[in-house]
């Protein structure tokens, strides 16, 4: 059974109005709310109208005495008191026996007895500080699995030293009935177990039948990242955006040849884009076949300078982009090239008080284009803007963006960095300037000029310069 913790709704107005909201949404999966041991939490949960409560209860005597200032027959009743009012109003119960990894096993198996006894439906006895190795992860779960035989347990482990996904997945190993996960492996501190990773290591090491669109899965993670502001570890497992990225000269060689040589799983299955990257550890083929892709084909002494060019930046410590590389090609080859898209101008008004706005005028292709859009800050609507200039068919997704600043003060010069993606391309591009919104779209340019590029390969016919 598919189950959505759709938030925390005795947390705040906010939170319980967005778990009210999903809750009416009629998705196929269980509605779930946490709650603490405390019937005021429950009753909250209830008015959201959600399915299920996850009530957590601290069971280890360093929570019970520090946090909770309570004796364990206090704890016991505490519980025994708030799953009854749960299953009194007709919801689905879980117990999440909070730090039960460093729970007296005994004390632990008096609470789970006890749950069950008062009609608790699940029981998540909670590695909370990650402490848990696959090993004990395993003898855990195998002891509490043959105490309670016809319980059915979930598995909720935290990531502090980096063993969540690798936690969960022993648990399930040792008979638990469902795991608990986070898209990007948010969460408390280090976080919990990623979702992603646990879907995928299911689906294709130990071949398990699961109902998880992989395929969303980058999409989803994209998505998350953008809506809370907490960017994706690059080189993240599934969907860091290095995870099927390629520079290395012997990678790239064999990975033109065949994927599999240097990737477990197709890029497609969870939604992603296999790219080759051209940096200080570049090799000839994967140069070759990017500078192909725009149509470039440099003679032996051209293609050296352009790797030369390409490793030197590296060696300086700069991220060469696919808008850098183009930019190296065409000087050394001396080719003499028309921009596609170009920036006539553009506007941006924001303030406190008004919603930012922006216009822009565009070129593509001599042809001009005049758009106006609104975003949530004045460089969000200025891409809003010239991603609506430009017309749909040709329109990109902005996979990731990064900024930083290269000199300090005030009046810094910034670097933006961004990934463009369509269909299975990706582009990467750069842009610097004093204002951070030029840079932007300076960026955004630049990319979408390669990916016009690339797409208007066989027909483009590049002239040396005179």
């Amino acid at each position: 059974m598919e189950v959505i913790e759709a938030g925390f709704a005795a947390v705040s107005e906010g939170e319980a109005e967005a778990v009210m909201l999903i809750a009416a949404e009629g998705l196929d999966a269980e509605i779930c709310s946490a709650t603490r041991g405390v019937i005021k939490d429950i009753d909250v949960a209830i008015d959201c109208e959600v399915d299920s409560v996850n009530i957590i209860v601290p069971v280890s005597d360093l929570h019970i005495e520090q946090k909770l200032g309570k004796t364990r027959e206090e704890v016991l009743g505490m519980m025994e008191k708030a799953v009854t009012h749960a299953k009194d109003h007709g919801l689905i119960a879980e117990l999440s026996t909070e730090d039960g990894s460093r729970t007296d096993m005994l004390y632990l198996k008096q609470v789970i007895d006890r749950a069950l006894e008062v009609g608790v439906d699940r029981v998540s006895p909670c590695d909370t500080v990650g402490i848990l190795t696959p090993e004990k992860a395993y003898s855990w779960f195998a002891e509490l699995r043959k105490e309670f035989p016809d319980a059915v347990f979930s598995v909720h482990c935290h990531d502090d030293f980096g063993l969540a996904v690798a936690n969960s997945i022993a648990a399930l190993s040792a008979n638990v009935d469902q795991v608990h996960g986070t898209i990007n492996g948010i969460g408390e501190r280090a976080g919990n177990a990623a979702l992603e990773e646990i879907a995928v290591a299911l689906k294709v090491l130990y071949n398990v039948d699961i109902k998880v669109r992989t395929e969303l899965l980058y999409e989803t993670s994209q998505l998350v990242s953008r809506l809370i502001q907490m960017p994706v570890q690059s080189n993240k497992a599934i969907v860091g955006k290095n995870a099927f990225a390629h520079e290395s000269g012997i990678h790239t060689h064999a990975i033109l040849r065949n994927p599999l040589t240097y990737e477990a799983i197709d890029p497609e299955l969870v939604g992603a884009t296999r790219s080759i990257v051209s940096g200080k550890h570049a090799g000839s083929a994967g140069l070759n076949s990017s500078l192909d892709d725009m149509g470039f084909t440099p003679s032996k002494d051209e293609f050296r300078e352009i790797l030369k060019q390409v490793k030197e930046r590296g060696d300086r410590g700069e991220h060469v982009t696919d808008a850098d590389l183009l930019g190296i090609a065409r000087d050394v080859m001396g080719v003499e090239m028309e921009t596609p898209l170009k920036l006539d101008e553009f506007i941006v008004t924001t303030g406190n008080r008004i919603t930012p706005t922006s216009s822009v005028k565009l070129k593509l292709n001599g042809d001009s284009f005049m758009e106006a859009a609104t975003g949530n800050g004045p460089v969000d609507a200025a891409l809003n803007a010239v991603n609506k200039a430009i017309a749909p068919e040709a329109r990109a997704v902005l996979d990731t963006y990064h900024v930083e600043a290269i000199t300090g003060g005030s009046d810094a010069v910034v670097n933006v960095e961004i990934r463009l993606r369509r269909g299975d391309r990706l582009v990467t591009s750069k842009g610097v300037n004093e204002d951070i919104v030029m840079a932007s779209i300076e960026a955004y340019l630049k990319g979408m000029n390669v990916l016009l590029v690339k797409e208007d390969r066989p027909e483009r016919k590049w002239t040396v310069k005179k």
